[in-house]
């Protein structure tokens, strides 16, 4: 099997013959193709299969209402004691309600709101006690009459139910709505936005000697497999965006790969989301040991996935990030 990666660029001076990715801001005139069995080479973009061409320039239509030819921000807000970066700085109610309305003030997008801990090492939480952490949060906002779109981020169909019921609008699952048998049925018949993340096993035991043939790869293939499955069970695939999951089963190496071949999961034909905010590799290739001191760190990694076409970052520092963007954005 083949596989195309688009080699990006986003200078103004775009050749005839380049084709836009994913109707965004970055475009492309040849691909690194890869193979499980030979060394990669560069094609033209005359040379990549039309199906696969087709996914990776059609233009993605708005995800929970929110325009992806133009970067968007969602915003992390742990409603948990034990969240590797901001882990009991927002786990009572009050905290959560005050912390999402800053994030919103400073011009985030999406909130994206998790009861469970998905650190390496993290224990179970169950369906009650994080159904109690998430779902009253987001009906006080939509009662307060924020009008920001919401994220539920769980594994547990029950969960994620209980978000959707009271207005959240996508299904952030880190396994891929493999975890919950409950979760296909649930997304065919509620029909949310679903972001599907690769995660090899269970946050507690991720980080224990992750192996792949290729990452990058490999990765690739499940989410196809992923998104398939959403497809078969009756979730249009308008609905899906997909994220790689940096830091998820991966060493430092794994999640380097990640990153400088990140565009070639536009190729999945669905809107990307890149979350490696504070994740420890950045912390340890930037000497920041607290996960609070690797903001600049994130940024970095979060433009390059924004050159390479991701369409959202997934973010704990909202006002840095959009200060990054807009500066960015003002140079293309």
């Amino acid at each position: 099997m083949k596989y195309y990666r688009p080699i990006v660029q986003t200078d103004r001076c775009r050749p005839k013959g380049a084709s836009v990715i994913a109707g965004g801001w970055s475009w492309f005139t040849h691909a690194e193709c890869l193979t499980r069995s030979k060394d990669a080479e560069v094609v033209s973009i005359m040379d990549i299969p039309p199906k696969v061409l087709d996914n990776i320039t059609r233009p993605r239509g708005p995800v929970c209402g929110l325009d992806m030819t133009a970067p968007q921000i969602m915003g992390v807000l742990n409603v948990t004691p034990d969240s590797f970066s901001d882990g009991g700085q927002h786990n009572t109610f009050d905290d959560a309600i005050s912390h999402a309305k800053a994030m919103i003030e400073q011009g985030v997008a999406l909130l994206d709101i998790g009861g469970e801990s998905t650190r390496p090492g993290a224990d179970f939480v169950d369906n009650a006690a994080e159904i109690s952490r998430t779902a009253p949060v987001i009906a006080d906002l939509l009662a307060a009459g924020i009008t920001t779109p919401m994220s539920i981020d769980t594994r547990k169909a029950d969960v994620a139910k209980a978000a959707l019921d009271v207005g959240a609008v996508m299904f952030n699952d880190v396994t891929a709505l493999q975890y919950d048998a409950a979760s296909l049925p649930l997304v065919r018949d509620a029909q949310p936005f679903v972001c599907l993340m690769h995660s090899p096993s269970d946050p507690k035991t991720m980080q224990n000697d992750p192996h792949y043939a290729n990452a990058l790869l490999d990765i690739y293939d499940h989410l196809e497999e992923r998104v398939a499955a959403c497809v078969n069970a009756g979730l249009p695939k308008s609905r899906i965006m997909v994220d790689p999951g940096i830091g998820f089963g991966k060493t430092i190496d794994h999640n380097l790969q990640l990153i400088r071949g990140l565009s070639l999961f536009h190729g999945l034909g669905c809107p990307v989301l890149l979350g490696a905010s504070r994740k420890r590799f950045i912390g340890t290739l930037g000497h920041a040991q607290e996960p609070a001191d690797r903001v600049a760190g994130s940024i970095a990694i979060g433009l390059e996935g924004l050159r390479q076409g991701v369409q959202f970052l997934r973010v704990h520092d909202i006002w840095q990030t959009k200060q990054a963007i807009n500066l960015w954005q003002a140079t293309l």
